[in-house]
This record gives C-alpha cells, sequence and structure tokens, in this order.
C-alpha cells in the first residue's frame, strides 16, 4: 500500500517538500548540539529537562488519546467510530516517532538510549517507559496496516490482531502511566510527589488526542473526499469535554491540597508559576493562559448548541490542546524544577536550538503522519467510490 503514498496533487508534494526542508533545518541544529553538547540549550544545573523532555510528555499523552476510539469502537461494538479509528492509531504512531526523537535528542550522546536494552533495570521507570512506548509504536503500526490492508481487499483482519488491540488497550494507559511515574518518583521535586499525577495526565490525554483528531478530521474533510462522518466527530467532542472537565478537577484538587496543608516547599512551585517568586515570573502569563483556555474550550464543549457549529468545536479543540499542552508542558517541567530543592529560582526558557530541534522533530512527525493518512484516505475512497 506504500505505493498510494505516491500518488498526490502538487499542493501535497509541496507540503511534503517543506516538511523535508524543516526537517534538514532541524538536522543541521542537531548536528550543531552533537558537535557542542547540550549547551547550546537553555537548560543549566537546575533545570536539566526543558523543552524536549515538555514536548515528549505532551506526547505521549496525544499517543495515548487514541484509546478513546480503540475502547468503544472495539470493545463495546460503537460503529459509529469505525471511519476514524485507524486514525487515531496511525496519530499514536506519529506522536510515539517524535516521543522518541525527543528522547534522543535530549540525551547528550543519542546512543547512550541503548542501555535502557542492553542493560535492563526493572527497577527503574526509564526501563518500563522505554519498552512500552516501543511496544504502543509497534502494535499500532501491527493493527492500523493489517486493518487498512484487510479493508482494501474487502476482507476481515486476521483473527489474530484482535489479541494486539485488547492489548494496545492496557498498552495505551501504561504509557502515559510510567511516564507519570519517572516524575512523581523523584523524592526531592514536591511539585511532582503526588498520587494524582497519573490519573491527571491520563485525563488531559483523554481530551488533548480526541481535540487533535477531531480538527485533523476537520482538515481531512476539507481536503479531500473522505468524510470522517460528523456524529463521529461529536462523540469525540463529547469525550473531549469530559476528560477536560476531569483534568481541570484534578487541577484544582491540587491547589486545594497544596495551599490547604501549607507546606512551603509545595506551595513554592505553585506560587512561581501562577504569581511568580522572587520577582521571577516567567511563566505566570503562561500558565493563567493556559488556565484561560481549557475553560473557555470546557465552556464551548459543553454546550450543545456551540459544540455541534463546526466553527466554535475547531476553535474549542484548538484551545484544549493549547492549554494542555502549556500546562503539561512547560508548566510541568519548569515547574518540578523551579524552585531548585535548595529554593534557588533559575528560570528557564529554550534556546534557538531547541526551538529549531524541535520544528524539526515535529515536521518528521508531520510528514509520517502524512503519509499515513494519505494511504488510509486513498483506500477509503476507494472503498467509497471505487476509485484511488
Amino acid at each position: 500500500m506504500l505505493e498510494l503514498a505516491l500518488k498526490g496533487n502538487r499542493n501535497y508534494w509541496i507540503w511534503m517538500g517543506g516538511l523535508v526542508a524543516v526537517m534538514a533545518v532541524g538536522g543541521l541544529f542537531y548536528i550543531d548540539q552533537l558537535t557542542h553538547g547540550l549547551m547550546v540549550t537553555g537548560q543549566s544545573r537546575d533545570v536539566s529537562w526543558g523543552f524536549y523532555t515538555a514536548q515528549m510528555t505532551f506526547l505521549v499523552g496525544v499517543a495515548a488519546g487514541g484509546i478513546m476510539l480503540v475502547l468503544p469502537y472495539y470493545l463495546h461494538d460503537y460503529k459509529t467510530f469505525g471511519k476514524i479509528t485507524i486514525l487515531g492509531e496511525f496519530l499514536a504512531v506519529a506522536s510515539i516517532v517524535m516521543c522518541l526523537s525527543y528522547l534522543l535528542v535530549h540525551l547528550g550522546q543519542p546512543m547512550r538510549a541503548l542501555n535502557i536494552f542492553l542493560y535492563p533495570t526493572p527497577w527503574s521507570m526509564l526501563f518500563w517507559d522505554g519498552n512500552v512506548l516501543s511496544g504502543y509504536l509497534l502494535l499500532n503500526i501491527i493493527i492500523g496496516w493489517k486493518v487498512l490492508e484487510a479493508e482494501r481487499n474487502w476482507a476481515a483482519p486476521p483473527k489474530w490482531t484482535k489479541l494486539l488491540i485488547y492489548l494496545s488497550i492496557p498498552m495505551a494507559v501504561s504509557i502515559h502511566t510510567m511516564t507519570a511515574f519517572i516524575y512523581c518518583g523523584l523524592p526531592g521535586r514536591g511539585f511532582w510527589l503526588t498520587a494524582i499525577l497519573a490519573p491527571r495526565f491520563l485525563a488531559s490525554a483523554f481530551a488533548s488526542g480526541p481535540a487533535l483528531l477531531i480538527l485533523l478530521s476537520l482538515v481531512i474533510r476539507q481536503i479531500s473526499d473522505f468524510d470522517p462522518g460528523k456524529k463521529a466527530i461529536q462523540s469525540l467532542a463529547v469525550i473531549a469535554a469530559y476528560a477536560l472537565v476531569v483534568n481541570l478537577f484534578f487541577m484544582v484538587c491540587e491547589v486545594f491540597v497544596v495551599f490547604y496543608s501549607n507546606i512551603p516547599s509545595h506551595k513554592a512551585h505553585f506560587t512561581y508559576l501562577y504569581a511568580g517568586l522572587y520577582g521571577k515570573t516567567g511563566l505566570v502569563t503562561w500558565m493563567w493562559s493556559s488556565v484561560a483556555l481549557m475553560v473557555t474550550a470546557a465552556c464551548i464543549l459543553l454546550m450543545p448548541i456551540l459544540r455541534k457549529n463546526e466553527i466554535t468545536l475547531a476553535a474549542a479543540c484548538a484551545a484544549l490542546f493549547a492549554g494542555t499542552w502549556i500546562d503539561k508542558g512547560m508548566g510541568m517541567i519548569s515547574g518540578g524544577f523551579v524552585p531548585s530543592p535548595l529554593h534557588h529560582v533559575t528560570e528557564y526558557s529554550p534556546s534557538h536550538h531547541e526551538l529549531m530541534i524541535s520544528a524539526g522533530i515535529t515536521a518528521l512527525g508531520l510528514f509520517v503522519l502524512t503519509l499515513l493518512y494519505k494511504i488510509v484516505i486513498s483506500v477509503k475512497v476507494y472503498n467509497q467510490s471505487g476509485r484511488v
């Protein structure tokens, strides 16, 4: 089916060429980072994880969000998701490709990533996280490809794919749970030292993943002959709405516990993020913008009259995605490192190198996603109208 990705109009090839160009620029900056080390990033002794880790954390959630399609469609036979389930699976593939790429560029020497597999340490969360991410990537590639291939041939998927589908459901939960455990397993970081971190990660994942898929479905409807289905999009919007409400509830619970308990080391992180600390206010505007975006998105998505209007739906999904990206990206990483255990406030902002390398990785993810979606759309359109 790969040959289907080699057919496209002029706009398709301009888009793909642009992504390759961005990847090339990002690659040049990465070569410079390999030459000079992580000193070209904005990271420091006090803030040793930065934009790369923030992006990786958020994208793991986007990948895990695919379970919101797989679970209803395969376990509860919710036929409405029949057209778009594979879009969610391939979105997970592209997201994990970006996750693993961010992991590699975060390491000073990318070959060190092999130590996870060459020298397994079962008591390390990094070991489990590396394995579940790789496993989930492989599962989604096999499942998506085999199901699409069967659809193209007007046949039923192989029976063994059902087992892989069932296995992918707990794997989707585990990839983000393990990511959360990496953070809350560090006792010196009060901001992350909470048992609610994994549920909070999953709630935001089940909101941001469907929100992005809705936006992609609306774009696909505009640029191709394939219609993912209005009912499927609306069902996803309802899922995103309630997952976002749960995420906001968890945030309120965190704020209550931190300030009611009045533990200074825990309060300091929230104070820095939302009010500033010792005159340092680098993330205050960003964090309040995140709250405003998520609350606005929740209000729109919970009102049927606004949710059913595709213009306001798209705006709400974009706001949801941006709000959770800020909160679970830079807010989660910087919030854990600032202030330091010695109560030093060392603010962090990504360097030009980090932004350009991240742009290259994003282009890589979009390149993979475009290839996969081009194949999906071609098969779907062929089945509907008899032409590719």
